[in-house]
């Protein structure tokens, strides 16, 4: 062997091994697709413009760059500093006082937007399914119910109806891709919740070695 020759790894080979990807059909190319979240935040209040108690129901959107950072949409309610808060809180990472005190605030959302607990088990099981088994279908973030079955659902208990229900993570084209579940979608709060959504994928991908693709927006209802 020559001396200045690379030594070969499982390592090195796995990091160098296509990703593999079941074979699919993704039918979200006949959905409204939106390069950033900045788009998809305008068109939500473009389509709830109305307000009140104006709803708008079973809207489904694709963003195409769902990077932390293009899914940064900074608005009057929700300055940089708020956002990154609540990703970090909902996140499950450590926050200080301080920053609670600065941010922390009733109209950016309470109980029902409050995704933090157990969210750190709930991420490291999708990177060990994903790991483990890359054609799986069950790499999923469900939000509500985390202390409790759903047999104790209690429609008066906002703590336990959570706004965003699931999010689901699969292998798809070498990339990891992601679609979320959302029983109930503020206009105005989107943009927290997309900040935190595109940190959660973000995250799960670099554990996985992998790019990230496009993120699917399934929504009940919206209001403005």
């Amino acid at each position: 062997q020559l001396p200045n020759a690379t030594m070969s790894t499982p390592e090195a080979a796995a990091a160098a091994a296509p990703v593999k990807c079941a074979p699919s059909k993704n039918l979200n190319v006949g959905f409204p697709h939106f390069d950033t979240a900045r788009e998809l935040y305008a068109h939500l209040r473009e389509i709830t413009k109305p307000g009140g108690e104006y709803v708008v129901r079973n809207f489904v959107g694709v963003i195409e760059d769902i990077s932390p950072e293009a899914s940064l949409v900074e608005t009057e309610l929700f300055p940089r500093g708020a956002l990154e808060y609540y990703t970090k809180k909902n996140m499950g990472w450590e926050y200080t006082e301080e920053e609670c005190k600065q941010w922390q605030l009733s109209e950016r959302g309470g109980a029902q937007g409050d995704y933090r607990e157990g969210m750190q088990k709930k991420i490291a099981n999708v990177i060990d399914c994903l790991r483990t088994e890359p054609l799986s279908k069950r790499a999923v973030i469900p939000i509500p119910f985390n202390s409790a079955g759903s047999a104790t659902v209690d429609w008066t208990d906002q703590g336990q109806n959570k706004c965003c229900r699931e999010l689901h993570l699969y292998l798809e084209d070498g990339k990891l891709k992601c679609t979320g579940i959302v029983r109930m979608q503020n206009a105005n709060i989107f943009v927290k919740n997309i900040h935190f959504f595109a940190t959660l994928i973000d995250h799960v991908a670099k554990e996985l070695k992998v790019p990230v693709g496009e993120y699917t927006h399934w929504i009940t209802n919206i209001c403005h």
